[in-house]
């Protein structure tokens, strides 16, 4: 049901797109919108990747600057049977993780100097695991069209007034003010709700890689308290990335329950919480048994060491 949610919602904003080509510009105005939402796509399955990777600065790693975080994501793609991912960290104070990329071949997964500094091995690998499953359902490409259609959609309404004398127009002045304020409002609700139906699957997911849903929880306590105290600069400067997190990085002085683009923290809480209690004396979710480094439930190597030993 999460997948044919989420293609409707794709449908319906990709249908406002062409509307308003259509009731802007007519025939042609529809035909130029839909070129122009086809060539945006193509960049974006190509490139949003490292456009996205250059906008944070993100800095690869390798087996000699970070072997135990690459150690870590290894065994949970492994358990997640997902291919290698490549690997960054986003020198930002504030704990939080992103991961991008077409499909899982051509798959990243980044993570914060603050929440590798932040957090303990466990709960960073409960992030892992969330980022993970999202590379495993596709939602880095699914997530990164909805933001390059709907960013199109506010671009399109901001070339309204031009459109407003064009004898093709099927509203008049007043109508092209009224798109130009509602369609953009429209695309962002739409890309609200496919945003957050991702996020509740990728938390499911998550905690049955890891096989321990409380990892996952502790961390998004964690990052949600952090996120109010510590700003993430590169964030604000570019808040349409901000729905690629594994929590919203925005401070979210105004307006942030209505327009988040993740669900409720505290709720995400819960229903993990929910999951290792259901869990609790069964082994963990998915039945695999021992968390991802294979021993008891909990266990981790050096884990009195520090997170990275």
């Amino acid at each position: 049901m999460n997948y044919v949610r989420t293609a409707v919602l794709l449908a319906a904003l990709t249908g406002l797109f062409l509307a308003v080509g259509y009731l802007l510009g007519g025939e042609g105005g529809m035909i130029i919108a839909f070129l122009f939402a086809l060539g945006t796509n193509a960049f974006a399955y190509w490139n949003a990747d490292k456009v996205l990777l250059r906008m944070y600065g993100a800095t690869p790693v390798d087996e000699k600057s970070a072997p135990a975080l690459l150690g870590t994501v290894r065994r949970l793609a492994a358990r997640a049977g997902l291919p290698m991912p490549r690997v960054y960290i986003v020198d930002n104070p504030q704990p939080n993780a992103f991961a991008t990329g077409r499909d899982p071949e051509h798959a990243a997964v980044a993570v914060t100097s603050g929440l590798l500094h932040g957090l303990t091995m466990e709960q960073i690998a409960g992030v892992l695991s969330h980022e993970l499953t999202h590379i495993k359902n596709r939602d880095t490409l699914i997530m990164t069209v909805t933001a390059t259609i709907a960013g199109a959609i506010s671009m399109l309404a901001n070339f309204a007034f031009f459109f407003g004398g064009n004898r093709n127009n099927q509203l008049g002045f007043v109508g092209v003010i009224l798109i130009a304020l509602l369609a953009p409002l429209a695309a962002m609700l739409v890309q609200l709700a496919i945003s957050r139906g991702r996020e509740y699957a990728a938390d499911e997911g998550g905690a049955e890689i890891s096989g321990q849903p409380l990892w996952l929880a502790e961390a998004l306590e964690r990052l949600e308290q952090a996120r109010h105290r510590v700003e993430n600069v590169d964030a604000e400067r570019n808040p349409g990335t901000a729905h690629l997190f594994i929590v919203n990085p925005l401070s979210g002085r105004a307006m942030d329950s209505l327009f988040s683009t993740h669900p409720s923290t505290a709720d995400r809480i819960a229903r993990l919480r929910a999951m290792a209690g259901a869990h609790a004396g069964g082994g963990p979710p998915g039945g695999t048994g021992g968390g991802p480094w294979g021993g008891a439930r909990g266990s981790v190597p050096d884990s009195g060491r520090g997170p990275w030993a």
